[in-house]
Parts: C-alpha cells; sequence; structure tokens
C-alpha cells in the first residue's frame, strides 16, 4: 500500500493564489526598501554550525536546525558518542551526539550571515553598508498558529555608522511598509541600555539575561511576571520594585511620565547606561515625528520590551498588527553594536529590522486586506475550436501577449461548456471565440465571464476591448 504523501510539520505548501499573495508582500517590502537605498543580498540556506551557535542565546541555540554529517548514520554517530563518551546515558549523549554529528545547520535569521558576510567581504563593501534580504529561515520550534519551522524574514539592515538617524529611517520603512499593505500597527519601542539601567537600579546585573526575558512576558501575562520573578529566586527586594514599577505600566499613566520618573531615578543613581537609552529612544521618536507627523500613539516606549536576542545594545523595535487576532510580532529588529566582533571585525555597529512575512500574510488575509486584484493571473482565454482556428488564434496570442494581457490557448479541442468552466475555475475575466463564422468576418466574439454578456468586435480591436 502506497504511503500517503505529507511534508514535515510547521511547513507548507502555497497554492498558485497564495503565492500571488506572498509575492504581493514581497514586492511591497523589497519596494520601500528599495527607496531608502538598500540594495539586495542573498546568503546560503546553511551556515558552518560554528557561525550560528552562541548568537541567539541557550533557547535559539537549541532551535537550529542542524545538519547531519554526510556520510554518517544516526547510527553510527550515536556509536562514536558512546565510544566517546564511555556511558549509554542518553541524557548525557545528547550533547555529544549532536555535536559529532552536526557542522553545519540551516541558518536561524539573516542578521547573524550577514554580519558573517560583512567580515567575509569587509574589503570590497562600502560603509555605511545598507542591505535588504528576502529569505527563507529554519528553527527547531514546537509548530502553532503564526508560528513555522520554516519562514520568510524580510530584513533591512544598516551596518557601520553610529547614528541614530539610521533608527529613525528604519522606522520610517516600518511606517512606509504598513501604510502600502493598509495595516493599522503599533510600533513599540525600548532600549537596551534602558534595561541594563534597570538592572543596576534592581543590583540584577549578574542575572539580566534572565531578568530581560522574564520581563518581555509582561504583555503576555501581565502582574504574574512577578510570581516569574519569584519562581526564579530573585530577592524580594526587586520583587518589590518589579511589581511597583508594572503598576506604573498597568495604569497607563502615560510613555512620558513613566520615562520622566525612570530618568529622575537613573540620575539620582548616576546610572548613565539607563540616561542614554531614554535620550536615545525620545531623539529617535522626535526624529520620526518631525519626518512624518506620525502621532505618539503610532510610534510609543514600551518600558517592558526586551527581545531574545542576545546580540542587541541599543534600540529595540517590535511591531503589532492593531487589527485581526494574531498577538505575535509581525516586525521586529535593534541596535547591535559589535555583532561583526564574533567574526574578527571589533566596532563595526548596525541596526536591522526584520519583517515576518508569514505573520503578516495571516493578518492581511483575516482582516481581508489583500487586493483583489493580484494580477500575475489569466486574464483573456482563446477558446480552441480545432486545428485551423487554433493556429489563427495564435498569432493573435501573440499581440495580445505583446500588449501586456496575460493571455493562453486552451490546449484541447473539447465542447465549450469545458473551457467556460476552466475559466470560470481560473477565475480568467474574458473569453476569446473565434470559430469558422468569427475567422470568416475578421472578428472575435468576446464573453465577460463575470457578467455572461458578449459582444463581437474586429479583430484589430480586441486589445482595445479587453483593456
Amino acid at each position: 500500500m502506497a504511503t500517503k504523501p505529507s511534508i514535515p510539520k510547521g511547513t507548507r505548501d502555497f497554492s498558485p493564489v497564495e503565492m500571488l499573495r506572498r509575492k504581493y508582500i514581497f514586492t511591497t517590502i523589497e519596494k520601500v526598501f528599495q527607496k531608502y537605498g538598500f540594495l539586495p543580498l542573498e546568503t546560503p540556506a546553511m551556515e558552518n554550525l560554528e557561525t550560528l551557535t552562541g548568537k541567539y542565546g541557550e533557547e535559539g541555540d537549541r532551535l537550529i536546525f542542524r545538519i547531519q554529517e554526510r556520510g554518517r548514520t544516526f547510527e553510527s554517530g550515536v556509536s562514536k558518542a558512546v565510544e566517546s563518551a564511555g556511558t549509554t546515558d542518553l541524557k548525557a549523549l545528547a550533547s555529544s551526539t549532536r555535536k559529532l554529528t552536526a557542522s553545519e545547520a540551516l541558518r536561524y535569521d539573516l542578521t547573524v550571515p550577514f554580519a558573517r558576510y560583512v567580515v567575509q567581504h569587509q574589503n570590497e563593501l562600502v560603509f555605511p553598508f545598507k542591505r535588504y534580504q528576502i529569505q527563507p529561515v529554519w528553527r527547531a520550534d514546537q509548530p502553532q498558529k503564526g508560528r513555522y519551522r520554516e519562514f520568510y524574514q524580510c530584513d533591512a539592515d544598516v551596518i557601520g555608522s553610529k547614528s541614530l538617524l539610521n533608527e529613525v529611517d528604519l522606522c520610517l520603512v516600518i511606517l512606509e511598509v504598513f501604510e502600502e499593505l493598509g495595516l493599522d500597527v503599533q510600533v513599540q519601542m525600548n532600549s537596551r541600555k534602558l534595561l541594563q539601567g534597570l538592572g543596576e537600579l534592581w543590583n540584577v546585573n549578574d542575572r539580566l539575561v534572565e531578568f530581560v526575558m522574564i520581563l518581555d512576558k509582561f504583555d503576555k501575562i501581565g502582574n504574574e511576571v512577578v510570581e516569574e520573578y519569584r519562581k526564579a529566586g530573585f530577592s524580594d527586594m526587586v520583587i518589590r520594585e518589579v511589581s511597583a514599577f508594572l503598576d506604573l505600566l498597568a495604569e497607563k499613566r502615560g510613555n512620558q511620565a513613566n520615562i520622566d520618573d525612570l530618568m529622575r531615578r537613573f540620575k539620582e543613581k548616576g546610572i548613565t547606561s539607563g540616561c542614554e537609552g531614554i535620550e536615545e529612544l525620545l531623539w529617535i521618536q522626535d526624529g520620526v515625528v518631525n519626518a512624518r507627523g506620525v502621532a505618539w500613539e503610532n510610534v510609543s516606549t514600551n518600558l517592558a520590551l526586551a527581545r531574545g536576542l542576545d546580540y542587541y545594545t541599543g534600540a529595540i523595535f517590535e511591531v503589532k498588527a492593531l487589527e485581526g487576532t494574531l498577538q505575535s510580532s509581525i516586525c521586529g529588529g535593534g541596535r547591535y553594536d559589535d555583532l561583526t566582533g564574533i567574526f574578527g571585525l571589533k566596532n563595526m555597529s548596525g541596526v536591522g529590522i526584520s519583517f515576518g512575512a508569514d505573520r503578516i500574510y495571516d493578518v492581511l488575509l483575516e482582516t481581508g486586506k489583500f487586493p483583489a486584484d493580484l494580477g500575475g493571473s489569466t486574464k483573456l482565454l482563446f477558446a480552441n475550436f480545432g486545428e485551423v482556428e487554433a493556429m489563427h488564434c495564435l498569432k493573435l496570442l501573440r499581440q495580445v501577449r505583446e500588449a501586456g494581457i496575460a493571455a493562453e490557448l486552451y490546449p484541447d479541442q473539447v465542447k465549450m461548456a469545458k473551457q467556460f468552466k476552466y475559466a470560470d475555475d481560473k477565475g480568467i475575466a474574458y473569453v476569446a471565440i473565434i470559430g469558422e463564422n468569427e475567422l470568416k468576418q475578421g472578428i472575435v466574439t468576446v464573453k465577460d465571464m463575470k457578467t455572461g454578456e458578449q459582444k463581437a468586435v474586429a479583430q484589430a480591436d480586441l486589445i482595445g476591448a479587453i483593456q
């Protein structure tokens, strides 16, 4: 019995209609990227494992798709791990086996491969270097709604400049992309410097990564974050301070009031990192408002925003749709001061954003924001009445296509009902009928498949009639 075909969990096939919608998203984003001076780049689907590991934190490392070493079966990898570790304990072998059987991995994101590319090609590039990249990435995650194992990212990065004008420019890119897509969104901002300031304020710098990872859950679980800190073993003083801080956020006193309170406390304690973070956020927001006149509500500070990637060092961004039921981020990014340093190129600051094309697709579909006519499909079908008529239609077909109209000739001589059904099923707007009578008279009968109306036009007027 033949096995029923299937695809791996967390991956998808895309139908022609879905591909047209996805192309619409990619094209919209790409046009805005190009308008702001970004250049296209592609990197391989796989990278050396050492390129990726240690860049995304402990959780990120677990989600990297490792590629089994070529020419070695899993069993042989386990055997060598057993021999090397001197034990058959599966838990103890897991790490060893992984190292033995994988030296390459599918890319986890586009930013780390980009940093690797910059270091490898540094002598060929003009800095600041602005690139965009639209390619798939892979994560060994648990598939769920809005989260896939294989998905596309659409990144734009500027590297080789510390100017906050780059952050302003990327905010403008974000706003313009979603404006073009017709989606109402909120751009939330924070700063890793500000979060570092909180760590100094509450004496948790030795556990800063763990601290901000818990804080980042505030938007999802609210004040239950306090219990998360308690379970993690943070001190009573920290829990009281965090609780009071979150109460201020929950009261919705306004961005400015909360920021003013923090700035005062940072200055009193001499915490320069926190002060710098706040000053940078306010400067970026002022720049966006000056450039676009964007209302405060569209670009706001979220003091609980942390984002999970360890390489962020300055301003961080996250975008959420204000429409639809998807609560996840649909775009994010931030400043990284020395990502290329891990590959040997020091002091190369950069900032970037990444659009989650798959999540954007889900929101556009749910909210009905895809345009009705996405192009790319056949607009005119020539009916097939036989070899003589088909040969004649081929000449007209070439002229129609040269005029920029997507057209095709039905390949088989079958009943008209079947040809009309084909046009209906494919959403073809018009059918051109050239039978024996039309051939003699030099005309074309054009049927509007939406209204059912038919009209005869001269063959020379066919293009005009369709357009």
